[in-house]
């Protein structure tokens, strides 16, 4: 079981998911900050100073014991206290259109380097040169 697993690890479509894993973490984390740190701060300037990922409505009442801001999603969600947030959802679906875009434009130029080949004829095999030949041979004859 040992061979079959290791057989199993060492074929390259399964290396090659592997690093696309890994890539693919660290580029969600640059999307990430690149949506929370400059295109949100973007937005939330244009439309005044409206911050997205705080946007939250209340779906119960909030415990007696709860001592935090009632204005902090983060520390709301974290006592338990059942909130939507909408704005979370808005963040991370402008994350989502940023990661797609940006996949779609690496397929794009990844299409664009690849050199297209047209497509070569195969070979003739020997024994149908051979065939042909014969053929011809027996047309020349009477």
């Amino acid at each position: 079981m040992l061979s079959e697993f290791k057989a199993f690890i060492a074929r390259g479509n399964v290396l090659d998911l592997a690093v696309a894993v890994i890539i693919g973490g660290a580029f969600g984390k640059i999307v990430t900050s690149l949506t929370d740190d400059v295109i949100m701060p973007v937005v939330a300037r244009v439309f005044g100073g409206l911050n997205f990922s705080s946007k939250f409505f209340l779906l119960a009442d909030v415990p007696e014991a709860y001592e935090g801001s009632l204005s902090d999603y983060a520390a709301l969600k974290a006592a338990g206290v059942p909130v939507l947030g909408y704005g979370e959802f808005i963040t991370q679906t402008v994350n989502f259109i940023i990661l797609a875009f940006i996949i779609f434009l690496m397929v794009k130029l990844a299409n664009r380097l690849i050199e297209r080949k047209p497509a070569t004829p195969a070979a003739t095999p020997e024994d149908v040169l051979l065939l042909r030949e014969i053929r011809d041979e027996l047309k020349k004859r009477p």
